[in-house]
């Protein structure tokens, strides 16, 4: 095992990631590229479950090649992958239905209110989910609804359903594993976490028979081998498992009470609560944070679906600048918000909120507001919205956070961090490999084949880049987060019918 290396399998949300990693959890080599988001209405986000295979097939080649190794110097494969998108296939051809449903997509927003009363409390605390229009569970009752030939279809057992770590297990395998890690099960809105198996009342209720759903496995353990026709050779595949979850685990969090931020497409904050489901009293999600050798731990969560895809509408939408790393820079060249504030609720406001009807808001403009007045608004809004989540999560644990470690793309922006650590009053601390969601499926892969020998001795080697330390007044910091509030508050259910 000295000579080999273990592959990671990154699926975001825009784009497909392979990467190599050491024993010293170092990259070897890695490639990416980008997919296309398809929008066919204003409240629909999807991608071509296809075109992520390909895109995957070519980044492990290329990522190898890269690497000057062979496949069979690989010694595991890991998945991690964006949580929540939708793919349903049919078990003969092995081929997609339709297009899948990103977590993004808000398409289901009235049904949620429709059947809110009946059954978002039941949901709740059987999922730890709080009801969304993110549920796959959702986006299967919109396609049962819309795709011609689904009911016949499931009823005679013939469709598969999966996230995307499914898709690319059954797809690697040659079709031999229809699989989903613990991790994602929980976050589909269909996992009741109590009885540890997938919620059938909720599943009766939405008409999706059982046999479509994926066998749920340990995010650490063994899914089978890949194809020849993948790489060459077969390779074990021995670790899936969400994006955050592996995020958190990467970042060492692996003790109750410990937490992590992660900045990617969306900014995620997830804490550690041990080995027991805790149901949040205060509208956080409860998630399995990974499951392996017969153990599972949990976490609790707040989200915000839109903060580096923010940054992205400023670079794509609104052409404020040429490339998102340009954000840092024009931040700090003003020495504050000019007044502005952005609630970047471009696809409605998650926890603590849970608004599918908000939308995002820029306030405050004056004749002084410059591009880098929004462009900073925009980046504060990020930190605001990790704020409304640390709040809650002290309040469900009790536990004072002090300190927190951060990764994603956006956390190499030090304007940014630096901010995140004002207005949260803590110190982050920013490893010098902040590809951590990548980090956690290859730790997942190699403790299944003993390539690391225990979780602990993932971080022996691991480094810090830099400690962001509080500058902020209190008194600041107060006022700005009032200031944030009231922006929440008039963006909230925006594009809601107006019923008066």
């Amino acid at each position: 095992m000295e000579k080999k290396y273990i592959m990671v399998i990154d699926e975001g949300t825009t784009g497909t990631r392979a990467l190599i990693f050491n024993r010293n959890s170092e990259i070897k080599a890695q490639a990416y590229t980008e997919f296309e988001q398809h929008h066919p209405a204003p409240d629909r986000v999807e991608h071509d479950a296809q075109e992520i295979w390909r895109a995957t097939r070519s980044m492990a080649r290329k990522a190898l090649e890269k690497a000057g190794l062979k496949a069979s110097q690989i010694a595991a494969i890991g998945i991690t992958n964006q949580r929540a998108t939708t793919i349903v296939w049919d078990k003969r051809t092995g081929k997609p239905i339709s297009r899948a449903i990103v977590w993004q997509d808000t398409r289901t927003a009235d049904y949620v209110e429709e059947i809110r009363a009946e059954w978002a409390d039941k949901t709740y605390g059987k999922t730890g989910w709080a009801m969304a229009p993110v549920y796959s569970s959702l986006m299967l009752h919109w396609m049962k609804n819309n795709i011609a030939g689904f009911n016949k279809r499931a009823e005679a057992g013939d469709l598969a359903f999966g996230t995307i770590d499914s898709w690319l297990i059954y797809k690697l395998t040659g079709g031999k594993t229809h699989a989903i890690s613990a991790s994602n099960a929980s976050v589909t809105g269909a996992y009741d976490l109590h009885k540890d198996d997938w919620y059938s009342e909720w599943l009766d209720f939405l008409g999706l028979p059982l046999n479509m759903f994926p066998e749920v496995m340990p995010d650490s353990g063994d899914y089978g081998m890949t194809d020849e026709s993948f790489l060459g050779v077969p390779i074990p595949i021995t670790g899936a498992i969400a994006d955050q979850h592996a995020a958190l685990f990467a970042q060492g969090c692996i003790e109750p009470g410990t937490l992590k931020v992660t900045h990617g497409t969306g900014s995620f904050v997830d804490m550690n609560i041990g080995t027991k489901p805790e149901i949040s009293k205060n509208g956080l999600n409860t998630i399995i944070a990974w499951r392996m050798n017969g153990e599972t731990t949990y976490g609790l969560e707040g989200y915000s679906a839109v903060t580096g895809s923010a940054v992205q509408w400023l670079r794509d939408g609104a052409e404020m600048i040429p490339a998102s790393p340009d954000t840092e820079e024009l931040a700090k060249s003003v020495d504050d918000n000019g007044g502005v504030f952005f609630v970047p609720a471009l696809a409605g406001l998650s926890a603590p909120y849970w608004d599918s009807y908000a939308r995002g808001m820029i306030i405050g403009i004056t004749r002084g507001t410059t591009r880098a007045h929004l462009i900073r608004a925009t980046l504060e809004g990020i930190i605001y919205s990790m704020k409304d989540f640390i709040g809650a999560m002290q309040d469900d644990s009790g536990v004072e956070i002090r300190k927190m470690a951060t990764d994603g793309g956006a956390s190499a922006n030090n304007f940014l961090m630096q901010f995140q650590a004002d207005m949260l009053d803590a110190e982050v601390v920013r490893p010098s490999v902040t590809e951590a969601t990548s980090l956690g499926a290859a730790y997942m892969a190699g403790l299944a084949v003993g390539y690391w020998p225990s979780p602990e001795a993932c971080f022996d080697d691991q480094t810090v880049d830099r400690v962001f330390k509080p500058k902020m007044s209190s008194e600041e910091r107060d006022s700005l987060y009032r200031s944030w509030n009231r922006a929440v508050k008039r963006a909230m259910n925006w594009a809601k019918d107006d019923e008066e």
